[in-house]
């Protein structure tokens, strides 16, 4: 088990990636648990075996059925104990330790006997749990319930169905389930018992109220099987979560909640491999395969990604704390699917090579080396962890469009200001924590100010500034960088867009000529707009949108808009320039109309139209209102009557007249627009035709007469509407009309409410006392000589609306100036204002978001210092009386908010008038923002006499000497931060000054600070008269401790005292004795003096002795000198030895301060020149000096003796001599037995020897005696001995194998012995063993050795189909010599013939048990193999084959007595191959002892009765159910059986069926229902019974069977064993 680690890193609180696939798991149950829940049984008590029926149908809450129902079916719950670890988390912490209640402990220590042997289960690696599982079972444990109170945690529901039952001891629990059961473990992290290497282990109890969220070791295993054969059996389990939403108060605020992998986490899908020191991802026995969801290889020795790119499907990839360095991240291409990637505490150094994975939504990289977090895009990144690195810059910071979470702590980026900021323009509104907090405000309102090209120059390179320079610095930033982009002779002086609104949206880029090169062609920009998302990434050209100005959408609300200008200069197109904006915001709300304009033939007769392009500026697009107007030469437009649609069909009436197309843009919501015209040409008239004429009577007028009239306009609450008729009877004059409201939709002039009086005007505003009721209007036709004809109502169709509550007008009015009060004010339109909602807002920009007011929810507002320079805002949303809330309006200040007039409010000074104490100045300042506001200090005497103390301008002083007995006091005159000043404030005098307590103002040091130069000081004392002061001198050395010198005024340096500082103790003492604080001074470090030697001799010397020269230094501490060795022949002196350099026979030998006399210095003269030098590298003068003999030889010796091998078995010998010239030496050869014994070997004297049959298993050694030329003769020297001399090794030539690549058979390897002869006698001599080993490739092509496959011979496998296999052989000789590897592979295993063995049935050997059949697959895979249960009766060949019953298991019953159970087993491979079938059968079915007792009784007493459930409706074809059974009794003798029904209060006994035993007669069982039984008489007679248990069904059956022997072809007595 791993133990926790102690170092603590960054807390990103993620969870740990083994707990987010547990609760996958978990969540992918629930799922399951829903789908099974037919096949999922209730629970049973702990501890008590599992045993499961035939056919269950319970279900998994096992509530809401009657005690009949639940008789019917039995399933039960297993336990499952689990462990979990404490491991670091991904970023290098461990997570939280939570405490767990006495209860807690005391019932995970009631069940630890579940759970003994946990510590050494975790501890085994995968496979070995894996094979564990197979044998072992996990001890039933207190059944897990779900925990409904969690108010944290999960709640977990287990149910386990078909689990067979094994009576074996238990050798070692199994950790978590994984197959058949997944269950969350909790764990308390605090070792226990003072052991560091175990954890507290603790069972999942039925009462435990959580689960704690801690990461946990899930080992994978299977539990609850017989036998790996019974695991394939028993795959039906099912699992169920629920889980509970944490309330406020007890979610963790630090938490980061990853998203859910969506997966189950079985062995299949998981491999757990933390700290099994794993090198490489491709090693043998990894298993990695492409089937894996969650990979945890953490705390590994990986160091390259090689391999993974098999995961195609891994979710979870745990890689923390490994040897990666990167870059070689292009493996994780592959991994599309991921969705969490640890990489914490390794080395990493860059993520450029990191590819974009789609699916990534959560990444750690801290504790690792990143100075930059430069990546590919990361679409669905959610958390991104890179605490503790080397970052310190955010150029090429990656496009994360989703980011919420962001961790860079730790990192030297952090002493950037406003980093904060910054991370929110780059990451965009998205981002919702950094550095495991929320986002400050001060941080969100500072990035609202900064341009929104900003995150383009950053990811750039700019370096992050303040806001207020920004805007400039950004521009200048990109213009640097634009240079090419520009034409020649061109600048580039603007680049921006304004802030766009749903109104018009302009850009701006300014490129002027320079002056300096003449340009012929004009520039020409071109433009394109882009809409793209606030991350600024996702740009999408807009359609059409090419021009400098554009009408934002409702769609582009929220958006950044962008627009690339592209110069041209004649026919050369230079790169694009761009400029970006801020978020489109909402428009106005107030339509406008762009263009107008009217298509059609202006000719009589012809149709005309009206088009108009609008911007609705953030409304609804609704239908305007359009009129057409006739104007008559020099005369005013004339509204042509019912002509209010868009297109118009021109009459005579306008011909020669210009028409007037006036069109009103209104939006759904009910707003207008301002009315724009457009005036065609003048009407032609139509082809003339030929005149006529005819002559009428005198015409007479008509009395006026209105018809078709109609009520125009919008009826909503203050629209205009207009009544319009046509008048015939003459000419109009001044009709009127009158306005009225009713109720009714029909019109009646009695229930009319008059809204106006009668007007010549035919238009009207609709007023709010009219909403919800039909407008009528009156219309009264009059001729210009006042006649007036009869009056005509018009009713409107429908009633009139309010309008949404909407403000048609905001302001702002008020002095803009610190202190001043600002008072907004507004209109009201749609229905009775209600309380409608006003907030004041702050701006440091104008458009920005602003924050909010506090406290100030009225219409006025008092202007405070904090609004001092930023901009105010008005927001009011309108609420009608009955609760709906319209459209927020907002209204912006005019200019920003002015400081006050700066003034003192208070000035005084605070201290204690003692000398040398300091005074400071206290004060309240008001107006604006201070600036450097202007002090004077003032002494003033005791007869009142005021003088300025000269240079005290601060806001603090210092009384001195010549301020005691004097009073102090101070003016100030208050400057603001712009300059502006106010009226000057004098304090209240304070004193008189006192005198101050003995102290030294000031220390310092006279002298050089140079070895051999004398240091003083010089002090400046205060306090009154001077006594007698005293001084102490220190040394202070590099760890800060201090060496005491002396007492002196003085101090003289020396060589002690080089590069370290000197410290002076100052003690100021008055003349009274009063001591003050000592004063300390340090010096800079002593310096060295200038170097020189002083003294240098060359003694005495040898050949190949060290010389070593007496010599003398000084000047600080001595350096690296530069030294010369000359050589000469004959012995200098005097100016010969100091020009040493330009002699000619003299030759330079060595440039060390140590020299070792070589053969070729022997009888001569060596003479040093050394150049003495500092520490520092500073040199002095040089010296020279020379010795008084030559150079003597040395002894002859010989070092390095050796012998090389120059080829199969001839040695050459060889050593280095040394002392004078060489003579002639001598040389011999050796041989050392394996004893190791050495002798001379005779006659061999040369340099080379050549080895002999004697030398074979000896060492060869080369002797070498050295001798001078002087006949001087020195020690012999021996080489190492060579390796033991041993003949050609034998090899094998190549490898063939015998058989064929099929699953089980058996290849064979043999080897082929090379023809030489040597080979063959080497063969023949000196072979020892040959050793075999045999491979199975794996899936990426490598080759995996397989265990305990050591022979010639290997016999195919299941797992070895359609892989390949490799034999590999290796020779050893006598010698213990290895050859080399030689191998041979084979093509593709091939599999075999399907077929079954050890097939066996597994039960006892009554009929209520449960039996299984089982046996041993071989022949590739095994497909759907068939199964088919039969019975054969003892002593007879013949089968019965039972109907329906095929599958694995079978549960016997009574017709089942006296039977051998038979099943044929048919192999089939998975591609449908079909093998032998085999048979296997059990011994005869007995009946249950009880069950033999009980019928053995019945039928001694010869009769007997039984209380039965019939059918009452037998003849309906429903099923029938617990409420259609009636009370019978079964009487049974040995002569017949009849059903009888009761007698009840009204009727007598009934006999329903009477028959004897004669055939037809039998009894019939219900296979899916152990209650029921049928008795059939005959065809026409039979009865459907039903009984309380399965116990009484049988004794029912075999007691009638019993009477009914005598018709049986075999005894029932005699399969009972009952004597007759």
């Amino acid at each position: 088990m791993e133990e926790p680690s102690e170092h603590q890193g960054e807390v990103v609180k993620p969870e740990n990636p083994q707990t987010a696939e547990r609760k996958a798991s978990l969540e992918a149950g629930k799922r399951a648990s829903s789908k099974t829940a037919a096949n999922t049984g209730g629970s049973v008590p702990a501890r008590k075996r599992v045993t499961e029926p035939r056919n269950g149908s319970g279900s998994g809450l096992g509530s809401g059925s009657s005690a009949l129902a639940a008789k019917r079916s039995s399933s039960s719950t297993g336990s499952v104990s689990s462990v979990s670890v404490p491991r670091r988390n991904s970023t290098g912490g461990l997570p939280k330790k939570p405490s767990i209640s006495d209860e807690k402990r005391k019932a995970g220590a009631d069940s630890a006997a579940g759970v003994k042997g946990s510590t050494e289960m975790t501890r085994r690696s995968l496979p070995e749990l894996r094979r564990s599982s197979v044998t072992s079972s996990p001890r039933a444990g207190v059944a897990a319930k779900p925990a409904l109170g969690s108010p944290v945690g999960l709640g977990l529901r287990t149910s386990v169905s078909k689990v067979d039952v094994v009576k074996k001891p238990l050798s070692r629990p199994a950790l978590s389930v994984s197959s058949s059961t997944s269950v969350r473990s909790s764990v308390d992290s605090t070792a226990s018992s003072g052991h560091g290497g175990s954890s507290r282990r603790m069972v999942l109890q039925a009462s435990s109220p959580s689960v704690v969220r801690s990461p946990s070791v899930s080992s994978g295993s299977r539990a609850g099987s017989l036998s790996s054969s019974a695991s394939s059996i028993d795959r039906s389990s099912s699992l169920s979560g629920r889980r509970k939403v944490g309330t406020p108060d007890t979610r963790d605020s630090r938490f980061i909640v990853l998203p859910q992998v969506d997966n189950k986490a079985n062995d299949d899908v998981r491999l757990d491999l933390r700290g099994h020191r794993v090198r490489s991802l491709n090693a043998s026995g990894l298993n990695l395969s492409s089937n894996l969801e969650f990979v945890y290889l953490r705390d590994n020795l990986l160091s390259t990604l090689d391999g993974v790119e098999i995961l195609t499907r891994v979710k979870v990839l745990d890689l923390s704390f490994n040897d990666f360095r990167g870059p070689g991240f292009e493996p994780l291409e592959n991994c599309k699917v991921l969705q969490q990637l640890y990489l914490a505490g390794n080395q990493i150094t860059s993520l450029a090579s990191l590819p974009q994975l789609p699916n990534l939504e959560f990444l750690s990289v801290a504790q690792n080396k990143l100075k930059s977090l430069t990546m590919a895009s990361q679409p669905r990144l959610q958390v991104l962890a890179a605490s503790k690195n080397r970052i310190s810059t955010l150029k090429g910071f990656p496009y994360l469009p989703v980011l919420e979470h962001l961790r860079v702590e730790e990192n030297p980026i952090l002493k950037m200001p406003h980093l904060e900021a910054a991370s929110i323009l780059l990451v965009g509104p998205t981002l919702k924590k950094y550095n495991d907090r929320d986002l400050s405000r001060e941080e969100m309102a500072l990035a609202k100010r900064y341009p929104a090209q900003t995150a383009f120059c950053i990811r750039d390179g700019w370096e992050f500034g303040r806001p207020e320079q920004a805007a400039e610095s950004t521009f200048r930033f990109l213009a640097d960088k634009w240079k090419d982009h520009i034409p020649p002779g061109f600048l580039l002086k603007e680049a921006s867009i304004d802030k766009p609104s749903e109104d018009v949206c302009h850009c701006h880029f300014t490129v002027i000529p320079d002056g300096a090169v003449s340009v012929d062609s004009p520039l020409v920009l071109k433009y394109q707009w882009f809409s793209g998302d606030k991350t600024l990434s996702n740009f999408v050209s807009i359609p059409d949108a090419t021009g400098e100005i554009y009408w934002p959408k409702h769609d582009d609300i929220g958006k950044i808009l962008k627009v690339e200008c592209t110069p041209c200069l004649g026919e050369t197109e230079y790169p694009s320039i761009f400029a970006v904006s801020p978020p489109v915001s909402r428009g106005s709300g107030i339509p406008k109309v762009v263009t107008l304009e009217v298509h059609g033939e202006l000719v009589e007769g012809s149709i005309i139209k009206g088009c108009a392009k609008v911007a609705w500026c953030g409304g609804t697009p609704g239908k305007g209102v359009a009129s057409w107007l006739r104007r008559k030469w020099n005369s005013s437009p004339v509204v042509i009557a019912g002509a209010e649609d868009e297109e118009y069909q021109l009459t005579l009436d306008d011909v020669d007249s210009s028409l007037v197309f006036m069109y009103t843009p209104v939006t759904e919501e009910g707003a207008k627009g301002e009315p724009q015209y457009k005036y065609t040409d003048f009407i032609k008239a139509g082809q003339e035709g030929k005149s006529l004429s005819a002559r009428s009577p005198v015409v007479k007028q008509a009395p006026p007469k209105v018809t078709n009239v109609k009520i125009i306009g919008d009826l909503r609450e203050n629209s205009k509407v207009t009544a319009t008729g046509i008048v015939t009877g003459g000419t109009e004059g001044s009709s009127r009309v009158q306005w009225f409201k009713t109720y009714s939709s029909t019109l009646d002039e009695n229930s009319l409410e008059a809204l106006s009086s009668s007007k010549i005007a035919k238009a009207f505003r609709i007023p709010l006392g009219a909403v919800g009721c039909y407008i009528v209007a009156k219309y009264t036709p009059m001729t210009p000589d006042g006649d007036y004809g009869e009056p005509a109502f018009v009713i409107s169709d429908r009633a009139v609306e309010t309008l949404p509550p909407s403000l048609n007008f905001l302001s702002i009015i008020g002095d803009y100036s610190e202190g001043g009060i600002l008072t907004a004010s507004y209109g009201y339109v749609g229905g009775h204002e209600g309380k409608s909602i006003y907030n004041w807002y702050l701006h440091e920009v104008e458009g920005d978001v602003g924050s909010s007011i506090p406290g100030v929810t009225g219409l006025q507002y008092c202007i405070t210092k904090e609004a001092i320079g930023k901009f105010i805002s008005f927001q009011c949303t309108p609420v009608r009386d009955d609760g709906v809330v319209g459209d927020l309006r907002i209204c912006m200040g005019q200019e920003r908010i002015r400081p006050g007039s700066p003034r003192l409010l208070s000035l005084c000074i605070i201290g204690n008038a003692v000398e040398g104490t300091m005074l400071n100045v206290e004060k309240k300042y008001w107006g604006g923002e201070e600036g450097d506001s202007t002090y004077r200090w003032f002494r003033t005497s005791s007869d009142g006499t005021q003088s300025e103390i000269m240079g005290a301008t601060m806001e603090s002083y210092t009384p001195s000497l010549y301020d005691i007995g004097f009073f102090i006091s101070v003016s100030c005159e208050p400057v603001r931060c712009d300059w502006a000043r106010g009226p000057m404030v004098v304090s209240e005098q304070i004193g008189p000054i006192i005198p101050g307590i003995p102290k030294c103002h000031s220390l310092e040091f006279l002298g050089s600070f140079m070895e051999g130069k004398c240091l003083k000081f010089n002090a400046v004392y205060s306090g009154g008269e001077r006594g007698e002061c005293t001084n102490e001198w220190f040394r202070v050395k590099e760890n800060g401790l201090r060496e005491k010198i002396s007492c002196c005024d003085f101090l003289d340096l020396t060589l002690e005292d080089i590069g370290v500082c000197i410290e002076l103790l100052y003690n100021p003492v008055r003349k009274d004795g009063i001591k003050g604080s000592p004063r300390r001074i340090v010096s800079d470090v002593i310096s060295p003096a200038d170097p020189m030697g002083i003294e240098l001799i060359v003694p005495n010397c040898c050949e190949g002795t060290e010389l070593v020269p007496i010599k003398k230094y000084f000047g600080g501490h001595e350096g690296a000198g530069e030294y010369i060795w000359y050589r000469t022949k004959n012995k200098l002196e005097g100016s010969a030895l100091l020009d040493i350099s330009n002699a000619s026979d003299v030759v330079i030998c060595g440039r060390d301060l140590t020299y070792t006399p070589s053969l070729i210095d022997v009888e001569s003269y060596l003479a040093l020149y050394w150049v003495p030098t500092r520490a520092d590298g500073k040199c002095g003068e040089p010296l020279i000096s020379l010795c008084s003999s030559p150079v003597s030889p040395a002894p002859p010796i010989v070092s390095n003796v050796r012998l090389i091998e120059l080829s199969s078995g001839i040695y050459s010998g060889d050593g280095v001599y040394f002392g004078g010239y060489e003579g002639e030496s001598l040389f011999s050869w050796y041989r050392e037995n394996n004893e190791g014994t050495i002798e001379l070997i005779e006659g061999a004297n040369s340099k080379t020897y050549k080895v002999t049959d004697s030398d074979y298993s000896c060492r060869i050694l080369f002797g070498y005696t050295p001798v001078r030329s002087d006949l001087v003769v020195g020690e012999l020297r021996l080489s190492n001995p060579t390796d033991i001399v041993l003949p050609e090794l034998p090899y094998v030539e190549m490898l063939a194998l015998t058989g064929k690549a099929v699953e089980g058979d058996v290849l064979t390897a043999v080897e082929v012995i090379p023809n030489s002869e040597a080979q063959q006698h080497v063969w023949n001599k000196y072979k020892k063993e040959i050793r075999y080993q045999w491979f199975c490739s794996s899936e990426v092509g490598d080759y995996d050795p397989l265990p305990n496959q050591c022979s010639c011979s290997y016999k195919m496998r299941l797992e070895d189909i359609g892989r390949r296999l490799k034999c590999e052989c290796v020779v050893t000789d006598v010698f213990g010599r290895t050859g080399d590897v030689v191998y041979i592979e084979t093509t593709p295993v091939l599999p075999g013939i399907p077929r079954i063995q050890k097939l066996e049935i597994e039960g006892r050997g009554f009929h209520t048990n449960l039996y299984a059949v089982r046996g041993i697959y071989n022949g590739g895979k095994e497909g759907k193999s068939r199964i088919q249960w039969l019975r054969s009766m003892v002593g007879s060949p013949d089968l019965i084959s039972i109907p329906g019953e095929t599958s694995r298991m079978y549960e016997a019953n009574v017709d089942d007595v006296g039977y051998r159970l038979v099943a044929i087993y048919t192999p089939v491979r998975e591609d449908g191959v079909e093998g032998q079938s085999i048979s296997v059968s059990t011994e005869p079915i007995a009946v249950e002892p009880d069950v033999i007792r009980e019928v053995k009784q019945n039928l001694d007493l010869g009769s007997v009765k039984f209380e039965v459930l019939c059918d009452k409706d037998q003849n309906s074809k429903k099923i029938s159910t617990v409420g259609t059974y009636e009370r019978r009794i079964l009487e049974v003798n040995k002569k017949r059986v009849k059903v009888v029904k009761p007698a009840t209060k009204t009727s007598f006994p009934t006999t329903e069926i009477r028959g004897s035993y004669a055939p037809p007669f039998h009894v019939e069982l219900f296979r899916n229902d152990q209650h029921r039984l049928k008795i059939v008489v005959d065809s026409e007679n039979e009865a459907d019974l039903m009984v309380h248990s399965r116990h009484i069904r049988d004794v029912i059956v075999l007691v009638v069977r019993g009477f009914a022997q005598r018709f049986n072809s075999t005894s029932l007595n005699s399969l009972l064993k009952i004597e007759t």
